[in-house]
């Protein structure tokens, strides 16, 4: 605070004068306002509705950030019949003025656009902007703008210039210009319609099954059905499209809680209490695996299906393979998650997430016709796959652990179950056994070789709003990691895209700027979250010379070198 003292003092010196001169709230030498703003109503849906503010300031002033970074500082509010409006504020930029000393202050000048949200019960709203006015010498006493606007009107959005600042986010680009797709899922849907997108979905659903969380899981779901079908195609058939609701209501409940919440998509599921509850989980079940024991259905539900889970025990297996496969799918259910928020037609969303699970779900609905008759085999891939759990429990915790444990505890899991399987004297099945423990040991061995040291090392800098508008003054692009201690994609990124050489040579002409989002709940992680609409981690947000963001080159998720480098190679 005593720091501030001299910025404080010199603001206060300046607005006395105008006090005695012309009384709180004129403005000095004539009456021209400093501000005006005018409102649209751009989207209705019964009561509530959505729209823009324009505010125009007047050339050689500016005003206060809506979250300025002094406490003194009065902030700009957008109120809606006299509340505080649920509002979207631009990003500010950061100025130094002659009475402030060369501190540098987050304003806003030029025009800035902020969409609201409202609800109208009437036909029209009073929208109030207050704010505070300053030139390059003189701040005048607060003030406000005001204008109404006709609720029974909906028009296209103003084209109304974005904020001044470091650069434009996604949450400040004027809202009556064209939409720019984010990812390549979203390019697909505006250009080519829903009967692509949808097999798009499916495939990607499919793919989905080859990642490390869900991958392992494909014996135990194999398993419970082997156990619950009686050989009937029918009662097979049953079982599988109940597992593939259970997946719909996973990803349809995390898409919506993600999206209404704010949060970060998987960010609870990285918990460290959680990380531990997964782990435990994966040992759990490879202590099944094992025989030590067999998991059954709860009793009540035993009794109603002669010993079997039924399709309800399928359900609760689509959801529970669905939260802990989270992890690993989020990149793809943020993208869709962003795709339908921008639709805002929840059933065309539900069909979206529909087609996703059912390509999560599909291989089972092929494997179960095609199982043969449990044996010997099953017992050997199942010994096999529970070295594999045993991994898995390694690769949970291992933002906890660090690397070099992850590593080593799985190469070890993997090796020893390859020399148990192929050590066996165990009659029948033996190719399968000698197949399994081949592959494990080959996965083991992957692991246990020491990495190359030849990669390049990229510096990053700690994210701040002066290092961007610096890379703004000087023309140069910015890249900005936004991460999480707990993200496992983040360390792919930073351990197999970032040190590759061609990666790395194109991030040699970008300002590299790391955000760390490790807190869901801290202040700071919030206001990032928001300002830049990041659904996930990470997000990769590329920004041009002219400071403006290149939103058809964000990235959430991992992306491999090649295809990363590319990427930057689009922005000059």
């Amino acid at each position: 605070m005593f720091r501030r003292t001299p910025l404080l003092l010199a603001l206060l010196v300046s607005a006395v004068p105008l006090f005695g001169q012309i009384g709180f709230g004129a403005d000095p030498a004539d009456a021209t306002p400093k501000v005006t703003i005018e409102g649209s109503i751009t989207k209705r849906t019964g009561d509530q509705v959505e729209g823009t503010i324009t505010a125009k300031i007047l050339e050689g002033w500016h005003i206060n950030s809506h979250k300025p970074l002094d406490e003194f500082a009065i902030p700009t509010v957008l109120q809606i019949d006299g509340a505080d409006a649920e509002a979207t504020y631009p990003q500010h930029q950061m100025k130094a003025f002659e009475f402030s000393g060369g501190q540098k202050l987050a304003v806003y000048d030029g025009t800035i656009t902020i969409p609201f949200r409202a609800k109208a019960t009437a036909n029209t709203l009073n929208a109030t902007l207050k704010y505070q006015a300053c030139s390059d010498r003189v701040c005048l006493p607060p003030n406000t703008a005001t204008t109404q606007i006709d609720t029974t009107k909906v028009v296209a959005a103003p084209a109304g210039a974005p904020a001044s600042g470091a650069f434009t986010p996604l949450s400040a680009a004027p809202p009556g210009a064209k939409p720019v797709p984010k990812d390549k899922l979203a390019a697909t849907f505006a250009d080519k319609g829903l009967l692509v997108t949808l097999p798009i979905l499916f495939v990607l659903g499919l793919a989905l099954n080859l990642t490390p969380c869900v991958f392992p899981l494909i014996p135990i779901t194999l398993g419970f059905f082997a156990m619950q079908s009686d050989g009937r195609r029918s009662r097979r058939l049953k079982l599988s499209a109940s597992y593939v609701a259970g997946l719909v209501i996973t990803y349809s409940s995390l898409g919506v809680v993600a999206a209404i919440g704010g949060k970060l998509f998987g960010a609870w599921l990285q918990l460290p209490a959680v990380l531990v509850g997964f782990a435990i989980l994966m040992l759990v079940l490879s202590l099944s695996m094992f025989g030590l024991f067999e998991i059954q259905p709860p009793r009540w539900i035993a009794n109603q299906s002669q010993g079997r889970a039924g399709a309800f025990g399928a359900l609760a297996m689509g959801l529970v393979v669905g939260i802990v496969a989270a992890p690993c799918v989020g990149p793809v259910v943020i993208s869709l998650i962003t795709l339908v928020a921008q639709l805002g037609d929840p059933v065309l969303g539900f069909v979206m997430f529909a087609a996703l699970a059912l390509g999560l779900g599909f291989p089972y609905l092929v494997m179960l016709n095609a199982l043969p008759r449990p044996g010997e085999w099953m017992v050997t891939v199942k010994k096999g796959m529970a070295f594999v759990l045993i991994a898995m429990a390694f690769y949970f915790v291992r933002p906890l652990t660090g690397d070099d444990v992850f590593r080593w505890g799985v190469a070890a899991s993997l090796l020893i179950g390859a020399g148990y399987l192929l050590a066996s004297k165990a009659k029948g099945a033996r190719v399968m056994r000698l197949s399994v423990g081949i592959l494990l040991l080959v996965a083991g061995a992957a692991f246990a070789i020491p990495r190359g040291g030849d990669g390049v090392h990229v510096e990053w800098t700690t994210y701040e709003e002066q290092a961007l508008a610096k890379a703004k003054a000087t023309g140069k692009p910015v890249v900005i990691d936004f991460y999480a201690d707990w993200c496992l994609p983040c360390k792919e990124l930073d351990e197999k895209t970032f040190p590759d050489k061609r990666v790395a040579s194109e991030l040699d002409r970008f300002v590299r700027v790391k955000a760390d989002l490790t807190a869901p709940d801290d202040p700071r992680t919030q206001a990032l979250t928001k300002q830049y609409q990041i659904l996930g981690v990470p997000t990769i947000v590329v920004i041009d010379p002219t400071g403006q963001e290149r939103t058809d080159l964000r990235l959430t998720g991992f992306e491999g070198p090649e295809k990363f480098a590319s990427r930057l190679q689009n922005v000059k």
